[in-house]
């Protein structure tokens, strides 16, 4: 039996989405693996949201916008940083357990913040907190249904209109929300599991939705470069706490680069480390955490430094190497404040949408906020305008695509990544060009597209052959399936 609502991605947005369309009839979620394998999961960080008695609603807002590099749409912001602290309140009531410093909430701060205003979880699992109990709470109510190992391959689209998806057979539904996650296992190196291929950008372009911003791709700073391991996040909330960058003399570098150092911005941080390793012909760069009190690591960060230790580096008598990794999407498919796409029946939330709320560079510790925030806001969209028509109902083939010739990640890494030039994005598109039927590669492709089109250099996305910001580029990438770019 189909549906009434149809929610692909099982991370923070789409369990906060199905939470809210319960009451208005039956809500499939599906998850491409694992219920439990989602950029939510690997989410250490934490979330950001003024709560704490020195800070504002309008400071929280003024460090995204500045953070956004002028192109964070305003009205998204003031929505997410408005309705955070109740968004936050009704988690903590559903049984969210964030870490506290005697009865009151422990606040700390990372990059670009002006206040202390990151809540974690367990020291560094605040996104498995979350989604843990946003789980329970939506295991708890009757009308959601769960399905794991479901890949979606394609939307289901009829006159314009979507009107279901793909899941090994046509599955139909009143509405479908979009929320599949990130995009950064294009790349060769990412934080993000390998589940996160874009694929709700992909599905959204193909079936004629509008995709914004794709150019602007966030590489976190320091993921651990250990050989053969995993480039697992070693959180921004490490510097928060003290961390400090060293380059392969020892030295500390990032003064250099920014008058906040070790706590400037994501892309400024990857560049600078980039340029450190250039410069002293390493692999990597080194993140210090050895001048801290013993035993403080360990208790504040208790799953980064079991990680660490498990792959032979023990934090509290060792610098960690580190090295930048693709992280989170900026852009993706472009929707209202309410999650609605240009196409009826379709809505997306989380990473896999682009509200403008994160401009061209996200603040640190935003994406679980946005996830829950934007989720809830789809859901409620979704519950009332579910009552629309039916458009004619025609069944496509479904056939997984066969066959890659090209290694995408790596050319996604090495053309399209943290520093880019027009000839190696016209390389890469060209490469990408024939093999368009594959998630991966036409999102690598978009990618390469929209930062050639985009000809200066704006938060996460910096090209050395134009360094510099310009004012005619202060507008959105609007790219659409005939393949066109505009700038609006």
């Amino acid at each position: 039996m189909n549906p009434d609502f149809l929610v692909i991605g099982a991370g923070v947005a789409g369990l906060r989405a199905a939470i809210e369309l319960a009451e208005a009839g039956r809500v499939l979620v599906v998850a491409k693996e694992s219920l439990q394998e989602s950029s939510s999961e690997y989410a250490q960080g934490g979330i950001a949201v003024a709560l704490s008695d020195d800070d504002e609603v309008e400071l929280h807002e003024q460090d995204t916008l500045y953070a956004g590099d002028g192109l964070c749409d305003r009205a998204a912001v003031r929505k997410l940083v408005e309705e955070g602290p109740a968004a936050i309140q009704e988690l903590i009531e559903w049984g969210a357990e964030f870490d506290r410093e005697g009865s009151k909430l422990a606040f700390t701060r990372e990059g670009a913040h002006s206040r202390n205003r990151v809540l974690h979880a367990h020291g560094d699992s605040t996104g498995r907190e979350i989604a843990r109990t946003l789980y329970r709470k939506a295991a708890s109510l009757e009308n959601i249904t769960f399905r794991s190992h479901a890949a979606t391959t394609e939307l289901l689209e009829s006159d314009g209109e979507v009107w279901g998806a793909w899941l090994h057979e046509p599955v139909g539904a009143r509405a479908v929300l979009l929320a599949t996650g990130g995009l950064g296992a294009v790349f060769l190196n990412t934080t993000n599991p390998d589940v996160a291929t874009g694929d709700g950008v992909a599905m959204a372009y193909r079936a004629g939705a509008v995709i914004e911003d794709i150019e602007f791709v966030q590489f976190h700073p320091t993921a651990l470069h250990v050989e053969g391991a995993p480039r697992f996040l070693l959180s921004e909330a490490l510097r928060g706490e003290g961390a400090q960058l060293r380059n392969a003399g020892g030295e500390r570098f990032m003064e250099r680069y920014h008058p906040l150092g070790d706590l400037a911005p994501r892309d400024v941080v990857s560049r600078a480390i980039t340029a450190e390793m250039i410069r002293t012909l390493a692999p990597h760069v080194w993140l210090d955490f050895r001048h801290k009190e013993r035993g403080f690591a360990r208790a504040r960060f208790p799953r980064i430094y079991e990680t660490c230790l498990r792959y032979g580096i023990d934090l509290e008598t060792e610098a960690a190497p580190v090295a930048p990794a693709a992280h989170y999407a900026m852009g993706g498919v472009k929707t209202d404040l309410h999650g609605r796409t240009n196409l009826p029946g379709l809505y997306a939330a989380g990473e896999a949408a682009c509200t403008g709320v994160h401009g061209a560079n996200r603040l640190a510790s935003n994406s679980l906020l946005e996830g829950v925030v934007f989720g809830a806001l789809a859901g409620r969209a979704m519950r009332e305008e579910a009552g629309r028509a039916g458009g004619s109902r025609g069944v496509p083939s479904g056939g997984e695509p066969q066959g890659m010739e090209v290694d995408v990640r790596r050319i996604a890494w090495e053309d399209c990544g943290i520093v880019r030039t027009a000839e190696g994005l016209k390389h890469a598109a060209g490469l990408l060009e024939g093999h368009l039927d594959r998630n991966e590669a036409l999102v690598a492709w978009l990618i390469a597209r929209c930062a050639l089109a985009r000809e200066e250099s704006r938060g996460a996305h910096f090209r050395t052959d134009f360094p510099e910001k310009r004012a005619e580029f202060e507008k959105h990438t609007l790219v659409r399936r005939d393949g066109n770019i505009e700038f609006r």
